[in-house]
């Protein structure tokens, strides 16, 4: 449904949205069209209603998803497989080091990283995403039009070129911290899983972890050292459950039996086949792996094709549960 066929539907069949529109935003007409204006004063401003086939598709499961969203930049970026990267603000270096290391090996993997852009692991996050030319989207706790921390306005800038900026807030809404921990659950809830790379144990991360374990999604944790206190949330984290990370093949391999009970959601554009499991996309590609370990150069040679497009497409075939990421690299699980 568009805005403009909402705005009709509001003034001739109001009582026809019970249950459409939940009570998070007041959708009046008049209110209708001020958003419409926002929209068409930039090329990259975009708003997504609930029932909109742009809409995320995970998110639109969670108990209270997000009516309208609001978009600046790249809104297809938000259908393409993911994984929340979150944690402290005030991250040691080698959390940031890991933040921006995991993300840039998800997003080479096809993963889209979806974080915050708030300071410390979050921005690492969407740089490690952006390093490695892939897909990153911040859900942020203002309007869309404004960037905070506003040192982080040159990553924002960025992440609105190449990636996708969205928030469920009016455009103009300026940073308030109720509005914060609201949308930890648009980042859980968008993603297959949520990483947590360094928090400590009353850290925002948590609550947004736990949002992931109630909406049925995967929580991997990052272990830190026992010094400091901070890695604690992480161990924590851990010791109830969470997968331990060291690289992206630890998340990969989890993310493709959880894909399994959410495939039919996931959308046709980013070439995740829906239906029959002899629907491969990329058959030549399958060809290449072997029954025993195949490594990454060889699936290369093999194939004829670029490294960036078999490591795309090989997550494709690991989330279907055609190969599995194994040390050394990947092996055939079953035939077409």
């Amino acid at each position: 449904m568009t805005l403009s066929e909402l705005r009709q539907r509001l003034e001739f069949e109001p009582e026809s949205l019970e249950g459409i529109i939940p009570g998070r935003i007041n959708l009046h007409p008049e209110r209708i069209d001020t958003a419409l204006a926002w929209q068409d004063a930039a090329t990259d401003n975009a708003i997504i209603c609930l029932d909109d086939p742009a809409y995320p598709p995970l998110l639109r499961t969670i108990y209270d998803p997000p009516p309208l969203l609001f978009v600046k930049g790249r809104p297809e970026l938000m259908l393409v497989p993911a994984v929340a990267v979150v944690g402290s603000r005030s991250a040691s270096h080698a959390g940031l080091q890991s933040s921006r290391m995991l993300s840039h090996q998800l997003a080479v993997r096809g993963m889209m990283i979806c974080s915050g852009l708030a300071s410390g692991i979050d921005a690492a996050a969407h740089l490690g995403a952006l390093d490695a030319a892939g897909a990153t989207v911040a859900v942020l706790g203002t309007g869309v039009d404004e960037c905070y921390p506003r040192r982080n306005l040159q990553l924002y800038r960025s992440i609105r070129e190449q990636g996708c900026l969205i928030s469920e807030f009016w455009p103009d809404t300026k940073a308030y911290a109720g509005n914060f921990p609201k949308r930890n659950r648009i980042i859980s809830g968008i993603s297959l899983g949520t990483l947590v790379v360094e928090a400590r144990l009353k850290s925002g991360s948590l609550i947004t972890a736990r949002l992931a374990a109630e909406q049925g999604r995967e929580v991997f944790a990052v272990p830190g050292g026992i010094l400091g206190g901070q890695s604690k949330g992480c161990h924590e984290l851990l010791k109830k459950g969470a997968k331990l990370v060291e690289n992206a093949v630890d998340i990969t391999e989890e993310l493709a039996a959880l894909c399994g009970s959410h495939l039919e959601a996931l959308p046709l554009c980013h070439h995740i086949v829906q239906g029959s499991a002899a629907e491969l996309p990329t058959p030549s590609l399958l060809s290449s792996v072997r029954y025993e370990v195949t490594t990454l150069d060889e699936v290369v040679e093999h194939s004829g094709k670029t490294i960036d497009h078999v490591l795309e497409q090989i997550l494709e075939l690991e989330l279907q549960g055609w190969v599995a990421a194994v040390p050394g690299g990947y092996v055939r699980l079953k035939r077409n």
